[in-house]
């Protein structure tokens, strides 16, 4: 990681990196053992892992005295988030239904945005210990680490530092490669796919949980994911911004405008991630 980082961006990036490891250890203790779910007034599952990373993080993000927009949180009305400048916005556990299954592809996302755009994003997968996390106009960046290892301790400034860029992937050494969503599959989505074997001819199709899809993007390990059902700003912020940085488009489907943030109502539009090649 540059050390040009701005000092305030790169200390909140610090900030986020953290609280994401942190709740990420509390998630995998929950994670290996038994737990109960329960059914959100939206239909939506909810567990301890939930509820017990959105305490970690909110308690981790306070030192930074920023308001903090959670998909577990309290219910905050746009009266209030509208006079907002910046604000963390945070998904404790993206993915609770990869979660519940028990099939690794659950994320937890931290994003910082300022007037309606992500600045700051990280992305954490416990149980593969694959950090994403990326700051504006500095670039995305990819850390394995032990996620059989506690993580937090003196040497992370050192390996986040180190951490390896990452950039998208347009050489298709591979055929046109296509993300999607394992749990949300739309009939638009099939329809979506299939135009696309009328245009490149071989195409590869991945099904993938949260947001590991814009990091496939971010990566090079997939051209596009194209998001054709309802998603939220919590599940989508660090994603943006580490895909943006990374090379990526992130554009609205209908008219390719980009996604914005702090929304009166929170739900996004249909979106596309692309490396270009769309």
């Amino acid at each position: 990681m540059p050390e040009t980082f701005l000092i305030d961006i790169r200390a909140h990036l610090l900030t986020a990196i953290y609280a994401a490891l942190q709740a990420g250890n509390a998630v995998l203790d929950i994670y290996h053992g038994d737990f109960s779910v329960e059914t959100k007034e939206d239909r939506s599952p909810l567990t301890l892992a939930d509820t017990k990373s959105h305490e970690i993080i909110v308690s981790r993000l306070s030192s930074a005295g920023l308001p903090v927009l959670s998909e577990e949180g309290t219910s905050i009305e746009y009266v209030e988030r509208k006079e907002w400048e910046y604000f963390w916005i945070i998904d404790p556990l993206d993915g609770t239904k990869e979660f519940i299954n028990k099939n690794g592809e659950f994320t937890i996302n931290i994003a910082l945005v300022l007037h309606h755009h992500p600045v700051l994003g990280v992305i954490y997968i416990p149980v593969s210990g694959c950090l994403y996390f990326a700051a504006d106009q500095m670039g995305a960046y990819r850390l394995r680490l032990d996620s059989n290892d506690p993580m937090i301790d003196a040497s992370m400034d050192d390996r986040i530092r180190n951490a390896g860029r990452i950039h998208v992937d347009q050489s298709f050494k591979r055929p046109f490669t296509i993300v999607g969503s394992r749990s949300h599959a739309t009939p638009e989505l099939k329809d979506f796919v299939d135009k696309k074997r009328r245009e490149y001819g071989n195409v590869e199709f991945i099904s993938s949980g949260s947001s590991i899809k814009f990091c496939r993007v971010a990566e090079g390990s997939a051209d596009i994911y194209p998001r054709l059902g309802t998603t939220m700003e919590w599940d989508t912020a660090a994603g943006h911004l580490i895909a943006e940085q990374a090379g990526a488009a992130v554009v609205r489907f209908d008219d390719g405008t980009p996604l914005i943030y702090n929304k009166k109502d929170l739900k996004n539009p249909w979106f596309i991630v692309s490396n270009g090649k769309y």
